[in-house]
């Protein structure tokens, strides 16, 4: 009978080249992605690339200049980043036919109260 431990994979290093993320694994694999796959870090420096630290206990990496977090689950599932979409449109208000939209209606003024 055999019996076969479960271990999480865990990042013991990592490379950062112009196009790829390189892990290095404690179970002597070694996966690697897209630099694509990171936005951020594809916009990023090479000094701001080179500036990472391993995290929780090797379940990920964060870059602290450019606020990226990838997980080594990530790396293995094929998981990219995605870019936020830029700010929503702005809601259109519908009008009757004939009725002046809110933004070209006037507005009261306010009266200055008189001392006396």
């Amino acid at each position: 009978m055999s019996t076969v431990a479960s271990v999480d994979p865990r990042i013991q290093d990592l490379r950062v080249t112009d196009d790829q993320i390189i892990a290095h694994l404690a179970d002597g694999r070694v996966i690697s992605v897209p630099l694509a796959w990171s936005w951020r870090l594809s916009e990023a420096t090479p000094a701001q690339r080179a500036n990472f630290r391993i995290i929780g206990s090797g379940q990920g990496v964060h870059w602290p200049g450019v606020d990226e977090d990838i997980s080594v689950e990530g790396m293995l599932h094929g998981v990219p980043a995605r870019r936020p979409r830029s700010s929503a449109p702005a809601a259109k208000v519908r009008t009757a036919p004939g009725e002046t939209p809110p933004s070209k209606r006037m507005r009261p003024t306010r009266k200055k109260a008189v001392s006396g």
